[in-house]
């Protein structure tokens, strides 16, 4: 406020002289209202520089010049008739009533322009409760905001733990040792510090601690507009747990959702092997019917294709578990797509008739490096879903093509159900769950995605003409 006052003055008296000086020669000239117009711009203009002080002392600067210098007898405080009277009364009180007007208008613009700089501050913390960001970015964009807005030295979100108070974001001077040590302890600055503190709070419920270091926050409107703020950043903070909370759920339900596909899938594929077992057993132990020999060893080759399928289920469902948790390795080594043909026929036992299960590939076909092992168990998985669905008179082709110079793409054809309606590409594979239909589908689709994606490939299905589905994965070609 003073410095402004000294800037009005002196502004005012410097041009109060300049103005005389050259109204000097040209006095006789003028008539006293004429000069007393002249002089109400030195007011105005230390009224607007240094306030309604500033144009009061311009004011009186004025009435001494216009007497001393203008008002006959010249140089004198002698006023002389009355009508000269009545020129420097007029002009006192004009002059008072124009500093108090400009002043007010001043004052009015200079509250209108914190106004307007308050709701740009509001606006920006506003666009944090709108903002799409992630946690970490709000709270510091948080931190960020309220230090522009003051003007601070620094400024410091702490949220609170299971153990106190922990540093969240911070921007500028950064909290010393000691200060952070005494806001996490007790929410309360240490002795000597300039630190101020602000709760944040959300439904009567402490949200976070806002320390901040220097600025101007002293007037009563710096109060309320940091009120106002702590309540808009309390807003941002709530949402910003609202949609971690969110998220979690999602999550969760997501999760969930997936259990119990799996243990649906799961239970139904460890159902039909473990059905066909008890039956067979409880055949060959009936005392009371005793099956013929030849009986007897077909219920034992049931029973022991049964078993091995359910090896195979549960070796397929711990190596998945171990790529999706990134813990198998890859054993890669050049393969003939024949030979994984084979390991598939193998492990599956080729049911029905020999020739049920045919394999389609031209002879220069090249290597594949893969994992024998893992590669083997997607075809035996294929065929084994295609040999359940499709109907014991046809025949499940497997076909083998160049796609380019680095792919080979294999192809497991059935003739069974077909696919659901609005089910092909590589949709069907991200639901382990069987659909009640019948068709591909089940766990087995799901450790084929698992093996072949371990590989960097892709795998999709297809609607096969006349009836049916094909399922086409990618294996990368041998160096």
């Amino acid at each position: 406020w003073v410095g402004r006052f000294a800037a009005g003055s002196a502004a005012a008296v410097v041009l109060t002289a300049a103005l005389a000086v050259a109204l000097v020669p040209l006095r006789s000239h003028l008539s006293v209202a004429t000069v007393a117009l002249v002089l109400v711009v030195p007011v105005v203009v230390g009224v607007a520089v240094g306030g309604f002080a500033a144009g009061a002392l311009a004011t009186a600067v004025g009435f001494l010049t216009y007497d001393f210098v203008f008002i006959p007898p010249y140089y004198t405080l002698s006023v002389g008739t009355a009508q000269n009277w009545t020129a420097l009364g007029v002009y006192a009180v004009v002059m008072v009533v124009v500093s108090r007007v400009v002043g007010r208008v001043e004052t009015a613009r200079a509250e209108a322009q914190s106004r307007a700089r308050e709701l740009r501050r509001l606006f920006d913390v506003s666009e944090l409760l709108v903002r799409d960001a992630s946690a970490a970015a709000l709270l510091d964009g948080i931190v960020r905001a309220v230090r522009r807005a003051f003007e601070l030295d620094g400024a410091a979100l702490l949220l609170p733990t299971a153990g106190g108070l922990t540093l969240a974001a911070s921007s500028g001077t950064a909290l010393a040792d000691d200060e952070l040590q005494a806001l996490s302890a007790g929410a309360r600055p240490p002795a000597g510090s300039q630190l101020r503190v602000v709760a944040l709070v959300i439904s009567g419920r402490p949200a976070g601690l806002l320390a901040l270091r220097g600025g101007r926050v002293a007037d009563r409107a710096g109060e309320d507009l940091l009120r106002a703020f702590a309540n808009h950043l309390a807003l941002a903070l709530e949402r910003s747990q609202l949609q971690e909370q969110a998220l979690r759920a999602g999550v969760l339900e997501e999760v969930d959702r997936l259990r119990r596909g799996l243990v649906s899938a799961v239970s139904h594929d460890l159902r039909t092997p473990l059905a066909t077992i008890k039956v067979a057993t409880s055949t060959l132990l009936d005392p009371a019917a005793p099956p013929p020999p030849e009986d007897a060893h077909e219920l034992l080759e049931l029973v022991d294709g049964q078993a091995n399928r359910l090896d195979r289920l549960v070796t397929n469902l711990l190596d998945m578990t171990r790529i999706q948790a990134g813990a198998l390795e890859l054993r890669r080594s050049p393969v003939a797509l024949a030979a994984l043909f084979e390991d598939a026929r193998a492990r599956v036992g080729a049911p029905g008739e020999p020739g049920r299960v045919r394999l389609q590939a031209d002879g220069d076909l090249p290597l594949v490096d893969v994992d024998r092992v893992l590669v083997g168990a997607v075809l035996a998985n294929l065929l084994d879903n295609a040999l359940s669905y499709s109907p014991a008179d046809e025949a499940v082709t497997v076909v083998a093509d160049r796609d380019g110079p680095g792919r080979v793409v294999v192809t497991v054809a059935d003739r069974g159900p077909g696919l659901p309606e609005g089910a092909g590409g590589s949709g069907l594979f991200e639901s382990i769950a069987r659909r009640e239909a019948g068709g591909a589908g089940g766990l087995g689709l799901a450790i084929v995605q698992a093996f072949v994606e371990a590989h960097g490939e892709q795998v999709w299905v297809e609607p096969r003409e006349g009836g049916g589905s094909r399922v086409r994965f990618t294996l990368p070609v041998a160096a």
